[in-house]
């Protein structure tokens, strides 16, 4: 140990193992067996069985009579549902946007889903100069900019269609609007960020990644904002690596299991 880093602090072993027991029912997505449960935990079933008992106990864990099978109990549901409650899902976001200006020098911004497209509701200023000024409350285009494309990706067409319509002054989109859409879907999901270069400013490029929450909440945009001008490949391929890491940290922060939203 070093003079200034601090002694490892203490903690409870065998509460750490029974909330490796919970988390392996909720990386269960469902009613679990005793041998399931252990094998996830992996625990002795004896072991495993002595922790149910004790969660079953304060409500954490409830046992089906007819199937024997275990599922997370009552109290787990109220101390969920309490902590959603409690969640301000921008502010979370936002506390990381400073770590991720820092580390790529860049313009930073944060994004929701608005009823006329993309607002963005934070920006942090990067090291490089750029010819625009965003204020918080502006609402982006969809198809054009990189936090459109990530919004494009993973929302419903029930809710982009009829803001496309709008932006575009078309009714219906034409085939070369729905083409140019199935394009950016297929991109975003193939390297994990929406990109643009000039879209919205001339000589700007963009990389937005989605920050998933928890339950059926809307996901944000985290997007990182640059000069196009001395970029390579190699530079944005670093850059889009470190967006995707910071959106998937903020998700798992935000109670993000990774199931199924993504797709």
């Amino acid at each position: 140990m070093t003079e200034n880093s601090a002694p490892p602090r203490q903690g409870i072993q065998s509460v750490e193992l029974a909330m490796t027991v919970l988390q392996a029912m909720e990386q269960g997505r469902g009613p679990m067996s005793l041998t399931q449960i252990a094998a996830a935990s992996d625990m002795q079933p004896s072991k495993a069985h002595r922790y149910l008992v004790s969660l079953a106990r304060v409500g954490l864990v409830a046992q089906s009579p007819s199937s024997g099978r275990y599922d997370l109990g009552p109290a787990m549901r109220r101390l969920g549902v309490e902590s959603l409650r409690r969640m301000d899902e921008v502010a979370l976001v936002s506390e990381h946007l400073p770590g991720l200006r820092d580390r790529t020098t860049h313009a930073v911004n944060l994004s929701v889903w608005g009823d006329h497209g993309p607002v963005v509701v934070r920006w942090e200023y990067g090291a490089h100069a750029l010819p625009i000024t965003v204020r918080a409350g502006a609402t982006m285009p969809l198809l054009n900019s990189a936090m459109g494309g990530a919004f494009l990706t993973h929302l419903p067409e029930q809710l982009t269609d009829p803001v496309l319509r709008a932006q575009l002054e078309e009714d219906p989109l034409t085939e070369a609007t729905r083409a140019r859409v199935t394009e950016i879907r297929t991109e975003t999901h193939r390297e994990g960020v929406a990109a643009t270069s000039g879209g919205v400013i001339p000589g700007v490029t963009s990389l937005a990644a989605p920050v998933f929450t928890a339950g059926d909440s809307l996901p944000l945009v985290v997007t990182l904002v640059m000069p196009s001008r001395g970029l390579t490949d190699a530079t944005l391929t670093k850059l889009a690596e470190e967006l995707r890491e910071t959106a998937r940290t903020m998700s798992e922060q935000l109670g993000f299991s990774g199931h199924g939203r993504e797709e």
